[in-house]
């Protein structure tokens, strides 16, 4: 009855993969525990598995759980937004017996009653790269502090403007998202403006992808050509914008500027694509959220609160005022490979 009713379980645990349109890096099974039980188990849940952000997260995750001699296990959305992909994610690693989830949600609140139901089991919830709303919602999160990178960003197409008068356009991400709002508001704050400020000529949503920033772009030109500024979300969303500028014949004349590190967006700074971009830094997210996990399993210690693991402008035309490091620094700490 016992090996029936185990039987029974496993089976679920597969249903709930194959039907959760989530996919599966690789797993080891083992009984629920909770923090203080000895050994981490540790589950990430990705956005996706394809974006090679989270390729680098995911990757320094596994290195990190390896190295300190963690059972680690992957699952990811199909797509950035599958929250349902996410939930089933978070049951099948509770079902894996894990007593950390590392989570990078898909939206800020997309998936609190799975991480509430996590938690009430005893288990370890960080998030990654993306806080929920609440913030209270894990028991830590570790992740880039959005608003200082926008703040970063703003600061440099200000200096880079050298007094004159903006005249920009914005290209931003998921219309609600944390990261969004929070890397656009840093933005204006850095650049000092506010929103529905007449300096600002038109925005667009382009949810995080390349296609749909260029498509906004062109729309955008439509309305005017009068311009000196752009800000993008994220790298992505950086070339579709540029792509639609070059086309117009008005890549010269305008100052890009975009967030995210990737070794590709970077390459788009030493080309002059984009006049800076703001790195951020996957691997120690994963490096630390995993340290965590262990620390949990040993002593039932948990992490608690909001963890910056930074952020750094890159540039080869450094302003006064503003940080930053060249592309040859960011060449050799980039993520995404193209190292």
């Amino acid at each position: 009855m016992r090996h029936r009713s185990l039987t029974a379980l496993a089976l679920a645990a597969a249903v709930a993969v194959s039907t959760a349109g989530c996919t599966v890096e690789r797993h080891w099974g083992g009984s629920s525990k909770t923090g203080g039980s000895g050994k981490a188990k540790v589950g990430l849940v990705t956005k996706t598995d394809t974006n090679p952000y989270f390729v680098e997260l995911r990757s320094a995750a596994a290195a990190a759980a390896k190295a300190n001699g963690a059972d680690f296990s992957a699952l990811a959305g199909q797509f950035d937004g599958d929250n349902d992909g996410q939930v089933r994610a978070i049951e099948n690693l509770m079902q894996q017996g894990v007593n950390t989830i590392l989570i990078t949600p898909s939206s800020s609140t997309g998936v609190l009653k799975a991480i509430k139901d996590a938690r009430d089991a005893g288990i370890l919830v960080i998030a990654l790269d993306t806080a929920t709303e609440p913030p209270d919602a894990v028991d830590a999160t570790f992740a880039t502090d959005n608003f200082a990178a926008g703040e970063q960003q703003g600061a440099y197409v200000k200096a880079a403007l050298k007094g004159a008068d903006p005249k920009l356009l914005m290209v931003d991400g998921t219309a609600g998202s944390s990261v969004d709002t929070q890397r656009h508001g840093g933005f204006l704050k850095g650049i000092g403006l506010k929103d529905g400020a007449p300096e600002i000529k038109g925005h667009t949503n382009a949810n995080g992808d390349q296609s749909l920033a260029q498509q906004g772009m062109e729309n955008l030109l439509q309305r005017t050509t009068d311009l000196n500024a752009v800000y993008t979300m994220n790298e992505p969303m950086g070339r579709g914008a540029y792509a639609a500028l070059k086309a117009r014949g008005l890549d010269n004349q305008l100052i890009v500027g975009s967030i995210d590190g990737g070794c590709e967006g970077v390459q788009n700074v030493k080309n002059g694509q984009f006049a800076v971009t703001v790195m951020q830094f996957p691997r120690k997210m994963a490096e630390q959220g995993v340290l965590a996990a262990v620390e949990y399993a040993k002593t039932g210690k948990k992490p608690s609160g909001f963890v910056n693991t930074g952020s750094t402008a890159i540039t080869d035309h450094p302003m006064p005022g503003v940080p930053s490091k060249d592309t040859a620094w960011g060449l050799q700490n980039c993520w995404g490979g193209g190292k």
